[in-house]
């Protein structure tokens, strides 16, 4: 069968579907559309002399599938012809399909039915706890026309791959000061960074992870050494904390510069002793945080061995009034020394 014949079966499933929303209210719910989708498309094989669509027996995408041609059936309640769609890793696809189309039912409004080129009709990528297209039927504008590529190429990339398309999208829509707070690159079913759905209060927090918190923001966001007059120094710092680890904290700048923060001893810059107090976090952050975060935060990533070495030299160019590498990680400071000067 050509795409042009499947099409035309496609038609006509169309044109008797439109009928069956408009008549059966009962239709317009998705689980009962979905199966009406795939008796029409079976109606219309036999009809022509062909077998039925396949029954799956696991949930898999697309929901249909017919030889090498598959079709997605989508229902929604609103009169939006744009939904969110499937997985930008596409991780149950079935490996048997080509050409995917979209079916959709437009239940808002006057009940409609119509369908579409899948790939096609992808416009946009919006973020849950994964990457998810986002469809719109009808539309003239396609998000691989924006990213550079096909549809059908993209799809054959492995997810690192993908999302390196899908972050330079990302970056591309961002205003300032906002960040992307989804980086993982894995399939679905690999994830390891994860969100409760519970928003966290910083101050209610056990103090290990407070500290430990604390620690990956300032070491993502060296400029939190700025000078008192810089503006957003604590942006970046509080997004983190919010947009990764669903931590809240509405006083930022008690996190860097309170008393509780840097020791009950007085003088000194407060800064610089509520970081010294978390050297050793510090370190830790900077063996376990994925590349991908300083990718974000710093514009590349840097060697787990050397990312104390660079956030020194990033802090002293934010600090003000006080030079952060004269304090702080000595020892690193040492041991760079002794390679540069014997080689190593």
């Amino acid at each position: 069968m050509t795409a042009a014949e499947f099409e035309a079966i496609l038609e006509i499933v169309a044109e008797r579907l439109n009928r069956d929303v408009t008549t059966d209210n009962s239709m317009h719910k998705p689980a009962i559309f979905e199966a009406q989708v795939r008796h029409r498309i079976s109606e219309r094989l036999v009809e022509l002399g062909l077998d039925p669509a396949r029954d799956e027996q696991v949930q898999a995408f697309p929901d249909i599938v017919i030889g090498n041609f598959g079709v997605e059936v989508k229902a929604t309640e609103s009169d939006s012809w744009r939904c969110i769609a499937n997985s930008v890793s596409e991780g149950k696809r079935s490996a048997a399909v080509d050409n995917i189309y979209i079916m959709y039912g437009k239940m808002g409004g006057t009940p409609q039915v119509m369908f579409a080129d899948y790939g096609n009709s992808i416009i946009h990528v919006r973020t849950s706890h994964v990457p998810r297209f986002e469809i719109e039927i009808g539309s003239e504008r396609s998000l691989f026309d924006q990213i550079g590529t096909t549809y059908e190429d993209f799809r054959k990339l492995d997810m690192h791959d993908k999302m390196t398309h899908i972050r330079e999208y990302a970056r591309g829509r961002l205003n300032e000061g906002e960040r992307l707070w989804w980086l993982e690159d894995k399939p679905e079913d690999e994830q390891t960074h994860t969100l409760s759905m519970e928003i966290r209060l910083y101050m209610d927090l056990p103090q290990d992870e407070k500290r430990a918190i604390r620690a990956e923001a300032v070491l993502l966001c060296p400029q939190v050494c700025g000078g008192g007059r810089q503006r957003r120094k604590y942006t970046d710092p509080v997004s983190y904390m919010m947009s990764y680890r669903g931590v809240l904290c509405p006083q930022a700048r008690d996190l860097f510069s309170a008393g509780s923060v840097a020791g009950p001893a007085r003088g000194g810059h407060y800064v610089e002793r509520s970081i010294m107090a978390i050297q050793d976090e510090m370190r830790e952050a900077a063996a376990y945080l994925e590349p991908a975060l300083f990718v974000e935060y710093w514009g590349s990533d840097v060697p787990q061995d050397q990312r104390i070495i660079e956030w020194l030299k990033r802090a002293d160019g934010y600090a003000v009034d006080f030079t952060p590498s004269q304090n702080l990680f000595l020892t690193e400071q040492r041991l760079e020394q002794s390679k540069n000067v014997f080689g190593v």
